[in-house]
């Protein structure tokens, strides 16, 4: 899923009026299954009305170091479409869902990597303010899913974030009992993606990117009644002369 193309006539929106959420997706998938989370999050929150741009971080090590892992060789050829993840992707965004495999209960180190690059955006304050999410998989289904999403929020929190989780909001929620994020289980690569994971993903989605959209409309109203008021002062200061 790339970057959607605007055409001529959104050029007329003033980019202080567009109430339009922008949500950044941005993953690390070994086998596929947080690769297939990172769609279905992409494609709900597409639906509820949201620009997104799907993103996977960069690998720490050639594959071909790996080939002998089928299972890797086949999502790295099903992922080939989908760009690498870049500091301004994170910048573009008013949410940002991060995921990451499970690793011992903590997050994978190539999406570990990714965060560490967003130093000098940190410094600066530019990551303040965002909405920031988290999904994962695990081998098993004790394997560390819910410790993996806790330490993928140290870094929100570091960043000054709004971290939305999905909760019990929905009765779906109550299916997959993981309040703290999306997240699957593979039984060791023997259970892909099924719809149990796929419709917390969409309740997740649906949560950002509403939130999200009163988070931006809040910031952008102050800007449009500045600009109107400013407009108003002008003419009546003409009309006195």
């Amino acid at each position: 899923m790339g970057v959607p193309v605007k055409d001529d006539h959104t050029s007329l929106v003033h980019p202080e009026t567009d109430t339009t959420v922008k949500v950044a997706v941005i993953y690390h998938s070994a086998t596929g299954h947080v690769a297939d989370i990172a769609r279905e999050l992409s494609d709900a929150a597409e639906k509820a009305g949201a620009e997104v741009r799907l993103r996977k971080v960069a690998e720490l090590e050639p594959l071909r170091s790996v080939a002998s892992l089928p299972a890797r060789v086949a999502n790295a050829t099903a992922t080939a479409d989908i760009s690498v993840a870049a500091v301004g992707d994170v910048l573009w965004a008013d949410a940002v869902l991060l995921g990451s495999p499970a690793r011992f209960g903590n997050i994978a180190a190539q999406l570990a990597r990714f965060i560490e690059s967003l130093g000098g955006a940190w410094k600066r304050g530019a990551l303040a303010d965002k909405i920031y999410s988290g999904f994962t998989s695990t081998a098993s289904a004790h394997g560390g899913n819910e410790a993996t999403l806790l330490a993928l929020m140290n870094s929100f929190h570091h960043f000054g974030g709004i971290v939305v989780t999905p909760g019990f909001t929905h009765p779906d929620k109550f299916v997959d009992g993981n309040p703290y994020g999306t997240a699957h289980h593979d039984g060791s690569g023997t259970l892909p993606v099924g719809d149990v994971t796929r419709n917390a993903a969409r309740v997740q989605a649906e949560r950002v990117v509403r939130l999200a959209g009163v988070l931006r409309a809040a910031s952008v109203r102050p800007t449009a009644h500045r600009r109107a008021a400013s407009r108003l002062s002008t003419g009546a200061a003409e009309r006195s002369a």
